[in-house]
């Protein structure tokens, strides 16, 4: 690695490292690759340390690098591909579902839950939690909100706890007829359950995808969906949408 020195310019000195970094990450490392220790790092390009680490942790958040305890900063794998929505819309739970049932239970939603819902606020609706894997790691957490009106003949004796019952809540949710779903998606951060769920620290950015099924007229359902924002790559649609690549090249598929 030869000595870079930085240009002077009116953008902060570690949003421009960042920007050089990521252009070596590209052209002269590969996936898993250890970068050279911080010390080195900052000779080469001329700035302090601490600049340093602002634009590597940067580039932690986006995804581009990898902090390992005993091993180093490395170059991370592409995001993976995850696809939230089809043009063949669907109840949760139906075939082809990715999303794993972890629970359920029965309590008062948080206030813009119930006002999405229609329900009022002291009005018990079945929380169903769920997770998703991707290539052996967790890249999202969900929260489904289902009014009680959208499963009148639920039994709780028949599934009393568990996956089990949250299997059982989307079976009943899947006799309705869905008109339609809406997605909306935006930049978030993480909780303390999620974090956890998501082996990540609160506060970590995440992305947020809220979906609300609409049956006889009414909101049936509400999801709320997190993200790994570091890991993934939101496709929408049977073909996977539009591709963006680290590199100087992007296509559209």
């Amino acid at each position: 690695m030869g000595t870079t020195q930085l240009e002077s310019v009116p953008e902060p000195k570690y949003w421009h490292l960042r920007t050089v970094l990521s252009e070596a990450l590209d052209s002269e490392f590969t996936v898993g690759e250890i970068l050279p220790n911080e010390r080195d790092l900052a000779a080469r390009f001329g700035v302090a340390r601490a600049t340093l680490r602002q634009a590597l942790e940067q580039l932690e958040l986006e995804g581009r690098l990898q902090r390992r305890r005993g091993v180093g900063t490395t170059v991370a794998p592409p995001r993976v591909g995850v696809a939230v929505g089809t043009e063949q819309h669907a109840w949760p739970g139906t075939a082809g579902d990715d999303w794993q049932p972890v629970d359920s239970t029965l309590a008062a939603p948080p206030a813009a839950v119930a006002g999405v819902l229609g329900t009022d606020g002291d009005e018990p609706v079945h929380t169903v939690r769920r997770s998703r894997m991707t290539h052996g790691q967790p890249v999202a957490a969900e929260l489904l909100y289902i009014p009680s009106s959208s499963v009148p003949d639920l039994s709780a004796i028949d599934a009393p706890s568990g996956a089990a019952r949250a299997r059982a809540v989307l079976r009943e949710l899947q006799r309705l007829e869905l008109e339609r779903q809406e997605n909306a998606v935006e930049l978030g951060s993480a909780r303390a359950d999620d974090a956890k769920e998501l082996d990540r620290l609160p506060g970590a950015p995440v992305l947020v995808v809220t979906t609300r099924y609409v049956a006889e007229g009414r909101v049936a359902a509400l999801s709320v969906a997190t993200y790994r924002a570091d890991t993934c790559r939101l496709t929408f649609g049977d073909s996977g949408g539009v591709e963006i690549h680290h590199g100087p090249q992007s296509r559209a598929s």
